[in-house]
């Protein structure tokens, strides 16, 4: 299932929202491993960073784009689903696409990618 931007907004409470996103321990069957270095690569270009930034307008800086949550503190934008080595080496268009992006908090953001 691909989690999208259109249907997250649809959700009207954080709880709902969260639930969408949560991956249950998905993170890590095939990401990076010995290849981490990519993902930090990726993360510090500017193509990333200009897409993150618009991301964090578009959601007005609130965590999963929930009216009167501002985030307080670092702001992440935590890819919906999965990325894998491949993704990046392939330059996936889905790692630019706001459509798949969503904002969060620090604290969220390491929820939602943990168990």
């Amino acid at each position: 299932m691909m989690r999208t931007y259109s249907d997250l907004i649809k959700l009207p409470t954080f709880e709902e929202r969260f639930r969408y996103l949560k991956i249950y321990g998905r993170v890590g069957e095939d990401t990076f491993g010995f290849s981490r270095y990519l993902n930090q690569i990726f993360y510090k270009s500017d193509e990333w960073r200009r897409i993150r930034d618009a991301v964090i307008l578009r959601d007005n800086g609130c965590d999963l784009a929930m009216r009167d949550w501002e985030i307080r503190g670092r702001v992440y934008v935590h890819h919906m689903n999965p990325i894998t080595e491949q993704d990046i080496l392939e330059h996936s268009a889905f790692l630019f696409d706001p459509e798949f992006l969503i904002t969060a908090s620090h604290i969220t953001h390491l929820s939602l990618i943990h168990i």
